[in-house]
């Protein structure tokens, strides 16, 4: 039988959005009276699709917290505030590299904001990109009709009510992390291969090799602090040995372009692990994480720690590697 089940989607489009992952990533994460952390929130894709009791969404991104608090204070007036950024006239080369210079410049919360949903939607791919000097950089799209995400938005200005935003890091994140809370960590992917430039100037700083084994570092510790932790990445040698601790690796294919027009396309390894505690039952009413689906890893992963994991799922996902930007 077909699962009917159908994943709001979120009303930007972003780099390694979860929106058609969700269907993977939402059975491994545990129900009941939790708060969800989210260290790399993006576009919200998880946050819209769980119901907890409460939230804390963080990213690196400053204008994208902004933009989340503005929403959350202004709901409908600002949507149509932005809805007036998005007529016809305004879908020109001209215009758009006008407004990407006055959103480098602009000061008012509010006027930023509006431009970063203009920009989102009518830039390259929906890349949020920004060069060395902190300014978005992100090329003009093309679209013949870029689309307005009017009750998107709406839907998102609820849901945040529920919420707590704050621009920061994932260490700062993380270390709030403990019993009664689970986190999700969508980390700019490690490199597939040695020359692949990864997708890494989202906020301006890169995400280094460093940085993805002090977010292994920072899992294993909210986890013994009682916190669940579920984080996603490329299947590759080096994800599995830094997350080598995990209770669990979920292996994923997605299906994936691999070319800056869309038109290739072939199977991508992805896996998501999860960190539970010691005793998972001492949780908030918690049900088990991730089922009792027990399964072998692939041949290729001979070498990988000898945790529980599930079978290999299929995705049909049109993510693109993320040079050119994995979009929603």
């Amino acid at each position: 039988m077909a699962d009917s089940f159908r994943p709001k989607k979120p009303f930007l489009k972003w780099a390694g959005g979860k929106t058609k992952l969700i269907s993977a990533i939402k059975p491994l994460l545990p129900v009941g009276e939790f708060r969800l952390i989210e260290p790399f929130v993006g576009a919200g894709a998880v946050f819209l699709n769980t119901e907890y009791r409460a939230n804390l969404l963080c990213d690196s991104n400053g204008d994208l917290i902004s933009l989340y608090r503005v929403l959350c204070q202004l709901g409908a007036k600002f949507v149509r505030q932005c809805e007036e950024l998005f007529a016809p006239e305004n879908n020109r080369e001209d215009k758009f590299y006008r407004f990407r210079g006055e959103f480098n410049k602009a000061g008012d919360p509010q006027r930023r904001a509006a431009l970063f949903v203009y920009l989102n939607r009518h830039c390259y791919n929906g890349l949020c990109r920004y060069n060395q000097a902190g300014q978005f950089n992100t090329p003009f799209g093309s679209y013949e009709r870029p689309y307005f995400p009017r009750e998107e938005m709406l839907d998102f200005a609820v849901r945040l009510r529920s919420a707590s935003l704050s621009a920061q890091n994932f260490r700062t994140s993380m270390s709030a992390a403990a019993t009664g809370d689970v986190v999700y960590c969508d980390p700019p992917y490690v490199s597939l291969t040695a020359t692949s430039k990864n997708f890494t100037d989202y906020a301006s700083g890169g995400f280094s090799i460093e940085d993805q084994k002090s977010l292994a570092a920072c899992a294993v510790e909210a986890a013994r602090r009682g916190a669940i932790v579920v984080i996603s990445n490329h299947d590759t040698g080096l994800t599995r040995q830094l997350y080598q601790d995990a209770s669990l690796i979920v292996p994923v294919l997605v299906s994936r372009t691999i070319s800056c027009d869309g038109s290739s396309r072939r199977r991508a390894s992805e896996l998501i692990a999860v960190f539970k505690p010691k005793s998972v039952g001492a949780q908030p009413d918690a049900r088990a994480v991730g089922g009792s689906r027990e399964g072998s890893l692939p041949p290729e992963h001979k070498g990988a720690p000898k945790k529980s994991s599930c079978r290999m799922r299929s995705i049909d996902s049109p993510f693109q590697l993320r040079i050119f930007g994995e979009t929603e």
